[in-house]
């Protein structure tokens, strides 16, 4: 354990282990919070959550891998993001929330007035579920609920989705005014889908990376981006495109352009002082159904 930070993964936590959790996080001497795959009580989940209310130091909170396993805990966790002000970083991978709990969850979610970072995936989410992650995208000039906006949001392999919702994220992020960082990975998009972020990316002024591995894609979709990026002005630094039918050809001629391009923007975000892009817990893939 280092100083400030608590990061525990897979094992069945005691209560006393639980009253150290939330002693510390009451002391506001904790930054980092990762109880990812860990068994406890529900009454221990509620005392976490009322820890993660009152404290004003918590940065980044971490209960992926179904930590967050009924409806139950998921009105704790967003009864305690609506008292807290200081978490910037939320991973949730792998929590079973259905459309239902994004719905529990939201008003805590979109009205964060520090959250910057998102990660909801493999979380059974659907059409209804993303309409309302959309609200979190707001566009220059719009008036919206959310008071920073998402810069970073992870939604891999989310299946359950369909074009309608890929759709309805793909203008989101054409006129989003923060996001920079997207991930699709591990979802049945395919060319069609591709084709709808492509033009999102084109239109973006601030994504950086977009993530789509394992999503369905041939070479199709790699010449749509390559004729992208060799013709328009765009932020995009990272474009994944592995374990998808496209020939390494076209994925290095992406890569370079994109490298040049990144090359360029290094020089001018020097000049600025610009901050480095966030990175995630890149999570691996497993289906709810050979979770367990």
């Amino acid at each position: 354990m280092l100083p400030g930070s608590i990061q525990i993964t897979g094992e069945t936590l005691s209560g006393a282990e639980i009253k150290d959790i939330c002693d510390s996080l009451k002391e506001n001497s904790v930054r980092l919070l990762s109880i990812r795959g860990c068994q406890l009580s529900d009454r221990d989940f509620g005392r976490v959550c009322r820890g993660v209310a009152e404290s004003h130091s918590l940065a980044q909170l971490n209960m992926n891998l179904g930590v967050v396993s009924t409806i139950n805990r998921t009105k704790h966790l967003a009864d305690a993001l609506k008292t807290n002000r200081s978490i910037q970083t939320l991973f949730l991978h792998g929590s079973p929330f259905l459309d239902a709990g994004l719905v529990t969850l939201n008003t805590a979610l979109s009205t964060h007035p520090s959250l910057v970072s998102l990660d909801l995936g493999d979380c059974m989410l659907g059409d209804e579920a993303l309409r309302l992650i959309c609200g979190m995208l707001p566009p220059d000039g719009a008036k919206s609920a959310c008071p920073t906006g998402l810069r970073e949001l992870t939604l891999s392999a989310n299946p359950c989705i369909t074009t309608k919702g890929w759709a309805r994220l793909a203008i989101a992020v054409a006129h989003s005014s923060q996001l920079r960082v997207l991930n699709l990975d591990y979802n049945p998009l395919g060319d069609q889908i591709a084709g709808m972020l492509a033009v999102a990316v084109a239109s973006s002024r601030t994504l950086e990376v977009l993530d789509l591995e394992g999503t369905g894609l041939t070479n199709q979709s790699a010449q749509v981006f390559l004729e992208m990026v060799e013709n328009y002005p765009t932020c995009l630094r990272v474009l994944v495109l592995a374990e998808n039918a496209i020939s390494p050809e076209l994925q290095q001629q992406i890569s370079d352009l994109l490298s040049e391009g990144e090359e360029e923007d290094d020089k001018e975000g020097e000049a600025r002082g610009s901050a480095a892009i966030p990175t995630r817990e890149k999570t691996a893939w497993i289906p709810h159904s050979s979770k367990g």
